[in-house]
Formats: C-alpha cells, sequence, structure tokens
C-alpha cells in the first residue's frame, strides 16, 4: 500500500512537467517573443508625381475600314465561283463568271448594225454631194437637196446610236466576269452555280471588308465632353495627343496602338453622346467588324499629379482612403482624392506625395497602426528562375 504523501508528490512533479512542455512549445511556435506573430507580409507601390495623362474607357465597336458589295452587274447564268470562301482577295481578281454566250450575241449584233448604219452613211453622202453638184444646172430642186442634207445627218445620227450600242455591248461582255472592287477578306457566297443572276436588279453576289487598318468607333457623353474642354481651356488640364489603346473582350490590352481620327461636332439627340472613331494597324486579323473592345485613349493631362495602382484605392461612406506603409514600416490610413484614370491607375490629386508607398496586396493582413513587411511590387512580379526537377531514375 502507497504512501499518500508520495502520491502528492508525484502528482505535483507531473504537472510541473506539463506546464514546463506547455511553455516549451509555445516559444517553438511564437519564436523568441514568446508567442508574437512576425510581421505580414504585403506587396507596396511607389507613389509617382509628374505630367500624368488622364484617360477614359469607353465601350466601341470595331467596324471594316472598307465594305464593298461585290454585284452582278449584267444578266445571265452563273457558271463559276474562282475564290474560296473567307479568303484574302486582291482588287482586281475575277471572284464569278457568268454564261458570256448571250451577251457575245449581242456584241456581235451591235456590230453588224454599226456597219450597216456605216453604209447608208456612204450612201447618204453621195447622194448628198450628187444633188449639190446638180442644183446650180437646176437638175434638181432646192427641196430635193435639203432633203438629201437631211438624209445624211440622219445616216452620221444612227452611226453614232450603233457605236453607242456596242460599247454597251462590249461593257456587258466584260461584266460577265466579276471582279473584286477593293482587296480585303471576302465573305461567303450568297449565290451558286447555276442561279439566274442580274434580272431587273444587281444581284449580290459576296461582301469584301477591308479590315487591315481597321476602324473603331465609339462614343462619349456630350456633358463629359464639355467638362474636358472647359478644364483644358481653365488651364486644370493640358491638351494631350497619345495614342489610343483598346483593351479586349478577354481584358487583354491590344499590342497596337491606334490613333484618334476624328470626333463627330454633333451630339446625338436621342443618346446625348458623340461619336468618335480611331484607326488601328490589324496585320494579324486580330480585330473583326462587330466585335465590341473598350477603348482607352487620354483626354488630358493634369501636372504634378501622383498615380498609383487602382487595386490600392478603397472605399467607404467618408470618401476614399489608401495604407500607407511609413518609414517605420507602420500602416497609416490616408483619405485622398482622385482625379479619374490613367491607363490602370488612378490620378491622386491631393493626399499622396511622391515616393510614399501604399499596399496593393495583401490589405485584408493589415489593421492601422500595425507593423508589416514590406514588399516592392516590383521585386514581387519579377519571375523567379527556378530549376526544374531532376527525373526520376529508374530502379
Amino acid at each position: 500500500m502507497s504512501h499518500p504523501h508520495f502520491g502528492r508528490l508525484t502528482l505535483a512533479a507531473a504537472i510541473v512537467l506539463a506546464l514546463s512542455a506547455c511553455s516549451k512549445g509555445d516559444q517553438q511556435a511564437g519564436g523568441p517573443g514568446g508567442g508574437q506573430m512576425p510581421p505580414a507580409e504585403v506587396v507596396v507601390a511607389t507613389a509617382r508625381s509628374g505630367d500624368v495623362a488622364v484617360t477614359r474607357d469607353l465601350t466601341g465597336r470595331v467596324l471594316a475600314y472598307r465594305t464593298a458589295e461585290v454585284c452582278a452587274r449584267v444578266e445571265g447564268i452563273l457558271e463559276k465561283r474562282l475564290f474560296t470562301e473567307g479568303g484574302e482577295v486582291r482588287a482586281g481578281q475575277t471572284l464569278f463568271q457568268i454564261d458570256r454566250d448571250m451577251l457575245e450575241a449581242a456584241a456581235a449584233a451591235a456590230r453588224a448594225n454599226l456597219a450597216k448604219a456605216n453604209a447608208n452613211v456612204a450612201i447618204a453622202r453621195q447622194t448628198a454631194e450628187r444633188y449639190r453638184a446638180l442644183i446650180n444646172d437646176q437638175g434638181v430642186s432646192r427641196q430635193e437637196l435639203d432633203q438629201a442634207e437631211a438624209g445624211l445627218k440622219e445616216a452620221q445620227a444612227n452611226v453614232a446610236n450603233a457605236q453607242a450600242t456596242l460599247k454597251q455591248a462590249q461593257i456587258d461582255l466584260g461584266h460577265a466576269l466579276v471582279t473584286a472592287p477593293i482587296s480585303g477578306r471576302i465573305g461567303r457566297a450568297f449565290v451558286t452555280e447555276g442561279a439566274l443572276v442580274g434580272k431587273g436588279e444587281a444581284t449580290h453576289l459576296a461582301t469584301i471588308e477591308q479590315l487591315d487598318p481597321i476602324y473603331v468607333d465609339f462614343t462619349q457623353s456630350g456633358a463629359d465632353m464639355l467638362r474636358l474642354k472647359k478644364s483644358i481651356l481653365e488651364g486644370k488640364m493640358k491638351a494631350t495627343d497619345l495614342p489610343v489603346e483598346i483593351v479586349l473582350e478577354d481584358g487583354s490590352v491590344y499590342p497596337l496602338k491606334g490613333e484618334l481620327k476624328f470626333a463627330e461636332q454633333t451630339v446625338d439627340p436621342s443618346t446625348g453622346a458623340v461619336t468618335l472613331r480611331a484607326q488601328f494597324a490589324n496585320p494579324d486579323r486580330l480585330l473583326l467588324p462587330g466585335m465590341f473592345a473598350t477603348v482607352r485613349f487620354a483626354q488630358g493631362a493634369v501636372g504634378g499629379a501622383v498615380k498609383v495602382p487602382q487595386r490600392a484605392v478603397m472605399a467607404n461612406p467618408q470618401g476614399q482612403f489608401v495604407y500607407v506603409v511609413g518609414a517605420d514600416k507602420k500602416v497609416t490610413v490616408r483619405p485622398v482624392k482622385t482625379g479619374g484614370f490613367s491607363g490602370q491607375d488612378w490620378v491622386i490629386t491631393s493626399g499622396l506625395k511622391n515616393g510614399e508607398k501604399v499596399i496593393v496586396d495583401g490589405l485584408q493582413k493589415v489593421a492601422p497602426g500595425a507593423p508589416v513587411n514590406p514588399v516592392d511590387e516590383g521585386a514581387k512580379a519579377a519571375p523567379q528562375a527556378q530549376k526544374a526537377p531532376a527525373p526520376a531514375q529508374q530502379q
């Protein structure tokens, strides 16, 4: 039978050992600080000042640079289609062939009529010349001479009419080969071989669209345009002539810059908007007519403004603000005022200075006054070279 005092000593020793183990575990989990977590890592961007372009993102639609309808200009049976649907064609290339038999027959008849008209002119001219010689000897009357002169003029008019008819017949014969009026990409054929075309009207055979360069039309509200012009006149903003960008439907930025061609001088009364047009090179045919795109273009430049990435700026009922990391690596909340976008950045008109660090990633891990471990955005985005793992050796 064990002694009661021995049992109490054993229990006390077990409690001490357990507390010691917990203390060691806490020190291992919390590090040297005895349970304090290390500062949270956040990604920061540096606010930059200077002349900042103020941009707007507006919805636009892609349009072909030129569009031409290929039509049958003469009546006949369509014999051949001489192009690949959806392919590229060049100006003057033959696209369709219409039956030539009827057109050649019309041209032959016109040539015969012209020959007959020329023969009639020769007879009328001889008659008029003979009557002119006889009028002095009173061999013919003045009336007979006048009739001969009129007959000659009529015969000459018939020749001119026959020449015009022959020319028209030759033109129609040339239209039996339907050619491309412009270079570009041709769509599907609207008629097939064996169809009667050109009966009473020009039959639409296909459509060609020139896709390089290409247009993008977009609209801006008349109120925004008025506000922009007033800002420039008042000196709050500088006029700029920067290239235009397109953000495609998948969110990517089109690699080639565009040029603003014109803005209409009237406001559409039904929408209150002004239509603008930009032109882009399209060598790879990435842009197609009918596509929607977001047009990003600079409306002006603000001098001495600061810009930061859009994701750094947040808002609450009191206004917009950013999290700033100070020299002591602690977080403070800073109210700011914005003046529009500059590409993918906010333009900050007040509240930030050049060179200050703002948090762009890791916002959910910070609180005002908390210490952080800031990592520069450029360093975070830089690709890290990693060695590929060695292939497993076969046993």
